[in-house]
């Protein structure tokens, strides 16, 4: 009977502590991650997060991770719409205006982006690890966006002008969704 009543013990104390802890940890709510920072039909958001000993590099890893998710999110927008609008249209030429408009993107991204904003900066640091963390949130205006590729279709002179037209096009219908949010 002893032996039963130290078993029941046992098994409940091992439920309870399975029970308290979760096999992923603890949540942890960072900085940054509620709806006024995500992307939406009038910004594209993102934020990053840089760790070091130093505040400054810490500041300069956060900063990369923000534009970086940033870039990757233009980018795949852009990919998107063009591979719609090129399904939608049998274009003949529909891989290479493709192609050029995908080349476009990267070249945007590749210079300046344009409208950027930052909207947030925090710094912590942890006294225990002797590091600093910091978080960024950067936006970009979509509609500001769209007229800088825009404009940068018309300099670019590896597109001719049957692919330029169609870049247009492209871009023109999103700037019409962009511009209509604004609006809202």
């Amino acid at each position: 009977m002893q032996t039963l009543c130290r078993l029941t013990t046992v098994l409940t104390l091992a439920l309870l502590t399975a029970c308290a802890s979760s096999p992923f940890g603890s949540k942890v709510k960072e900085p940054f991650q509620s709806n006024a920072y995500q992307s939406n039909n009038r910004f594209w958001r993102a934020s990053g997060k840089g760790v070091s000993s130093q505040d400054n590099i810490a500041k300069g890893k956060a900063d990369i991770d923000a534009k970086a998710e940033l870039a990757g999110q233009i980018n795949t927008t852009m990919k998107q719409v063009a591979d719609q609008y090129l399904g939608q249209t049998e274009n003949a030429n529909a891989a290479d205006v493709a192609d050029k408009f995908q080349s476009l993107v990267r070249q945007v991204m590749n210079t300046n982006m344009a409208d950027l904003r930052k909207m947030d900066e925090k710094k912590y640091y942890n006294d225990k690890t002797k590091e600093y963390t910091v978080f960024i949130a950067y936006e970009i205006k979509k509609n500001a966006m769209l007229r800088f590729m825009k404009k940068q279709a018309k300099v670019d002179k590896t597109i001719d002008e049957r692919q330029r037209e169609v870049i247009e096009k492209i871009v023109d219908e999103e700037l019409e969704k962009a511009d209509a949010a604004d609006h809202d």
